[in-house]
């Protein structure tokens, strides 16, 4: 699937937050419960990381240029950087929320109703966070990805919400309103951790996954015979594209052509190899020269 056609996923997320947002903001006013705000609180955060993550996209799709040869694909990173850090600040905003209530507990009104209109939020939430994790994992897109678990923290923070007040209501004991609303916070933080780190790993160049690597691995064996050989694999993902280099040695007594029209074979199978695209590197050296069989890249000192 083009990177342009990700942005519809994107646009039913941003609906998604709207309509959450209109659903617990009524919720709140209908019932007091400072749970209740608190998960309002982070569907205005869900909104503003949706239309981020949307712009990201539309830079992520653009085509290379001549100040980017290698494309933009690595804006979905930032994308999902900002989202992590949204998500810790949702969690900030609901201990903020949470705080005061914790000292000087509250009575819950029209709790029943409360319930209903939350859960209905809840379950837009999590439909919503299944196709975006879905399509992201589909796509190789972090942008969509991010967002999908952005949404799947939300869920959990309203499972959490729905949770205090149901047990307020059966034990009457106000306290656990806000203490439920801590804990979800701090799931909420730990979510935002992982998203930031997966973005910071992407930004220096990590290499695509091993179980990628030893696709690529099992190809050269299948081109592997006397005389030839290869070395030198070097990968690293941007979003969604894959770059892989590496360099094969063939016979100093091949033609130019012949080696080429072998590393196009060995190119090919490697793009066909994956959903993602993928950009391929190859340098194509005598098996006789000693030099050649010197690997880059990495500092074997």
């Amino acid at each position: 699937m083009a990177t342009k056609s990700l942005k519809r996923f994107l646009v039913l997320s941003i609906i998604a937050a709207v309509a959450t947002i209109g659903l617990k903001g009524f919720a709140y006013l209908a019932t007091g419960s400072v749970g209740l705000l608190s998960d309002a609180l982070e569907s205005f955060v869900n909104l503003l990381a949706a239309m981020v993550a949307y712009y990201a996209i539309s830079i992520a799709e653009k085509p290379a240029d001549e100040e980017h040869a290698f494309g933009h694909s690595k804006a979905e990173y930032f994308s999902s950087a900002i989202e992590g850090g949204l998500i810790v600040v949702a969690a900030c905003s609901i201990v903020w929320s949470a705080y005061p209530r914790l000292l000087d507990p509250q009575p819950i009104e029209n709790m029943s109703f409360g319930l209903i209109v939350s859960l209905s939020a809840s379950l837009i939430n999590l439909v919503v966070a299944l196709v975006l994790l879905r399509e992201g994992k589909k796509n190789h897109s972090i942008t969509l990805v991010a967002d999908g678990k952005h949404l799947m923290a939300d869920v959990w923070t309203s499972v959490g919400v729905l949770a205090a007040v149901a047990l307020v209501k059966i034990t009457g004991w106000l306290i656990l309103d806000p203490v439920i609303a801590m804990l979800v916070a701090l799931n909420i933080v730990w979510t935002g951790w992982r998203l930031l780190r997966q973005s910071a790993d992407g930004l220096i160049d990590t290499a695509i996954p091993l179980e990628e690597r030893q696709q690529i691995e099992s190809i050269f064996d299948e081109f592997r015979q006397p005389g030839i050989e290869f070395h030198s694999l070097m990968t690293r993902q941007a979003g969604q594209r894959r770059f892989v280099t590496l360099h094969m040695l063939v016979p100093g007594e091949w033609s130019v052509q012949k080696g080429h029209d072998l590393l196009e074979l060995v190119e090919s199978r490697i793009r066909n190899r994956f959903t993602a695209p993928v950009t391929v590197f190859t340098h194509l050296e005598p098996v006789e020269d000693p030099v050649a069989h010197n690997d880059y890249g990495i500092d074997r000192k």
